[in-house]
This record gives C-alpha cells, structure tokens and sequence, in this order.
C-alpha cells in the first residue's frame, strides 16, 4: 500500500457536497460545533467538547440517478464471488500480519492518530454531549490503544470501563489510567479479544475505533464484531453503528506520469514489470477536490450492530458520472462513519471535499487513461474480500467500462492492500 510524501490538504469550510450540482431528496448534514485549530484535549477539565470532525461537511450522497433496476446485484452471489474472484498470491508470503499489533505500540503511530482532531474530537463529543449512554454503563472498548475513549467514557459517568488492547501499549494505557485517577473505573486487558475473558458476562456498550485505510484494512471491523456477539446485551449499542463506502474518480495526470509511468524507461531500460507491481497498490493519500471529475457512488453501508462478518466481503455496482470534459486516470475511495444513537445524528466523512483525517483517501490507479465528457458515465462493479492468506490484508478487484463519444474501453484490475 503506497503513499505519497506529505502533502497535506488544507481544510476546506466551503460546506459544499460531492453533489453539490444535484438536486438530492434527502442530504444528511453535520454542523460543526468547534472551531478548526483547537488542541486535541484543550480545556482541561471543560465538560464540552468542541472543534469534532470534520463536521462542517456534508457526507457524500450517492448518485440517486442510477436506479436500483440498474445496478443490482445478487446478494447471495455477493460473498461467494467476493472470496472467488482473486488469483493465488503465489509465493508471496509478505502480508501486514508480522507487524500489525506492533506497530500500534509505536508512539508516532499512536501520536498521528490521537492529533487526527476529526476522529478523536468526534468521539470526544459523541460520548461528553450524551451521558445519557454511558451513565452507570459497562462499556468495552475493542482494541483501546492508550486508553483515550475509556478515559472519555469513565468521565462520562460510566459504571466501569473494560479496555482491550493487545500491543504493548497496553502497559502504557495502565499508567495513564493510573496516572488520571481511574483505576477504579477502567480496567485494561492485555490480549486478543477472541482469548480475552471478560470479569462480566455482559457489556452495555462497545466503542471502538476499528476503521482502517479504505475502511476495511486490517480487518479490525471482524473483532468488533466478535466482541459484539459475545459480550453485548440484546438491546446494547456499538459506537460507530454505520459505515458507508463510496467511490469517485479523478484527473491525477501529474502524479501517474512521475510515479507509475516511470518505470516505462529507466535511463533507457525497460523496467515496466515494476511499473505493474505498482499499479497494483493502492495509493494512501490526500487527494485535492479540484481533481473529482465524477459524482461519488455508494458501494457499501454496513450496519455494526446487525451485520455479520460476512458482510465485509461483497461486490457492488458503479456508475460514475462526470461533471466536466476532463481525463480520469484513478478511482478514489474514501469512507463515513455515523453514530445513530446519539441525541443528534454525529459522524464524520474522510472524503475529498471535507477536513482532512489520518485515513486519507485510498487512490485506485486504472491502467487506461479514460476520455470521458460531461454528463458520460463510468460503469462497473468492485468486488472486496479478506485476502486468503491474511485477512487483515484486503483484495480489491475492479471491472470498468466507458463507451464515450471520444473514449470506448473496459478493463478488470485488481488491487491488494497490505
């Protein structure tokens, strides 16, 4: 999974959607409370969070132009096609599974994540702005890290607060819970949630900050899931409970010529067998909104309190429209999360047009550079699954098609996060 070197993305406040030239039935929007610049955890003692996510944007509505008569697809074939649909890897048996748990022990990991003011901001006043969850609440917290959301729930009033985390930082988070006066109220458990035994039976709440690159990278969502089943009373609540997948496409000429058309001649040498190695990898990145030339799509929306872990594997149908003449040479996935049970609707979005988080967007580079005009559509379908040899490792494979005035061509590509 590449990335490009740090080019940050301004924040944009301009309130605009993804479409924002369509007239929408129905647009879910979230006002920001805060203001942009504030300190993650500023205040002291303050009761109110402010500054949460990126809240002065809208999450991106689906292009409801498409109907559903045009883009189902067999939700029994769905799962099956998702795990039979990729080629073996073969020999290749590097996969992120050797590093995943320790690489949450890294301080700059844990560091990026916690100054990601979206995402913990979010949390933040998703558990302060509704006590009414969490009093005298027993609540998990799935894969807690240095302890942050328990230490937001146990000041929330919740009874007590049971915080799961398998790196090393476990033993980090028992001496911040020390060191801020909880111990009576949260307790840290050090291991995998599948071998982990509760002090309880039953949970009231499980939060947790599961989502990762294109949403579903490294398969954290799974253990969510697991803990859910196992532990969570029959009328309890999962924090986040939505998450919704979509897809665009841009012009990104500039960056495809530097990094991928490279390798076509290297000081004469043809080194392009590099060149399809590279394609394969999804690109972690800010992508700038002056380079969508389509509408966003809806490919997913996953319900964590009633899904099973099935779900994560599916295929789902595109249509693309484009809003200018223009070149597309990438698809981009992106990803919102809502929290439903709040007293007002609270979530965050990762994409292009809204304030920038540590998750980015997720870059898809398609091999033909598409000739599309205003108002022409990008049609196809992407299919998600676990990779076989490493669940935490997704597998992404994309059929495309464009019959354009000036462009005609389809493709299949397959992409492997890891």
């Amino acid at each position: 999974m590449g990335r490009r070197k740090s080019q940050s993305q301004p924040a944009t406040g301009d309130g605009q959607s993804l479409n924002q030239h369509q007239q929408q039935p129905t647009k879910v929007r979230f006002k920001d409370d805060g203001e942009e610049g504030e300190e993650d955890g500023g205040g002291g003692g303050q009761e109110d969070a402010t500054a949460s996510s990126n809240l002065d944007e809208v999450m991106c509505d689906p292009d409801e132009s498409t109907t559903v008569a045009d883009m189902t697809v067999d939700a029994s074939a769905s799962a099956s096609e998702a795990h039979d649909s990729f080629p073996d890897d073969g020999d290749d048996h590097q996969t992120s599974a050797d590093y995943y748990f320790d690489s949450y022990s890294h301080f700059g990991t844990v560091l990026e994540m916690l100054k990601d003011i979206v995402r913990t901001k979010t949390y933040q006043n998703v558990i302060y702005k509704n006590k009414f969850l969490f009093k005298n609440k027993v609540v998990l917290d799935v894969g807690a890290g240095t302890g942050i959301l328990s230490l937001f729930c146990a000041k929330a009033g919740a009874q007590h607060v049971y915080a799961i985390e398998c790196s090393q930082m476990a033993d980090t988070a028992k001496k911040i819970v020390e060191s801020n006066g909880f111990s009576n109220v949260i307790t840290v458990l050090k291991g995998k949630v599948e071998e982990i035994d509760l002090p309880v039976a039953k949970v009231d709440i499980i939060i947790s900050e599961w989502m990762g690159y294109f949403l579903l990278f490294e398969n954290m969502l799974n253990t969510v899931l697991y803990a859910r089943d196992k532990w969570l009373v029959n009328d309890g609540v999962v924090l986040p409970d939505k998450a919704s997948l979509y897809l665009t496409a841009i012009e990104d000429a500039e960056y495809k010529e530097d990094k991928i058309e490279f390798w076509n001649n290297v000081y004469g040498f043809d080194m392009s067998c590099i060149k399809k190695q590279a394609m394969m990898e999804p690109l972690v990145d800010t992508v700038d909104q002056n380079q969508l030339v389509t509408q966003c799509q809806l490919l997913k929306t996953m319900d964590i309190s009633k899904m099973g872990p099935g779900d994560a594997s599916f295929t789902a149908p595109f249509k693309l429209v484009a809003e200018r003449d223009d070149y597309i040479h990438a698809l981009v996935a992106y990803f919102d999360v809502s929290f439903t049970k709040c007293h007002k609707l609270t979530g965050f979005s990762t994409g292009p047009r809204s304030r920038a988080t540590h998750w980015k967007q997720t870059v898809l580079y398609l091999e033909d550079v598409l000739t599309i005009c205003e108002g022409e559509a990008l049609v196809g379908s992407m299919t998600v699954a676990p990779n076989k040899k490493n669940p935490r490792d997704v597998d992404i494979k994309v059929k495309y098609s464009l019959n354009g005035r000036r462009c005609s061509v389809s493709g299949i590509q397959y992409y492997k996060m890891r």
